[in-house]
């Protein structure tokens, strides 16, 4: 079992900035995947960004984030950060932890509870 305890979310004015992180405890795979999801209001969890044990990460196709957040993680602290800058109301979003354990040919996958983001004047 991996336990997932995500931070840093909030209320931020638009064009604020957050940092959210993520403490990854339990069995984690030696290669592992951490990512962010967010869920906006009525409509379906969907990829925010992703990072590999090596450093190597994807973001979301769409133009909604590239160039306004960045992940990051910190593989002794078994933490991922998702920095986002220039944050919109459409920003707004519950956002969540996942990270995929990876061993041999088995990936399971955990989740973390989520965290409320809020971008409002």
């Amino acid at each position: 079992q991996v336990q997932l305890v995500e931070s840093g979310g909030g209320l931020v004015q638009p064009g604020g900035s957050l940092r959210l992180s993520c403490a990854a405890s339990g069995s984690i795979a030696s290669f592992n995947v951490m990512a962010w999801y967010r869920q906006l209001p009525g409509e379906e969890r969907e990829l925010v960004a992703l990072i590999d044990t090596n450093g190597r990460t994807n973001y979301a196709d769409s133009d909604s984030v590239k160039g306004r957040f960045t992940i990051s993680r910190d593989n002794g602290k078994n933490t991922v950060h998702l920095q986002m800058n220039s944050l919109k109301p459409e920003d707004t979003a519950v956002y969540f932890c996942r990270i995929d354990n990876i061993r041999m040919t088995i990936r399971t996958v955990y989740w973390g509870q989520g965290i409320q983001v809020t971008v409002s004047s």
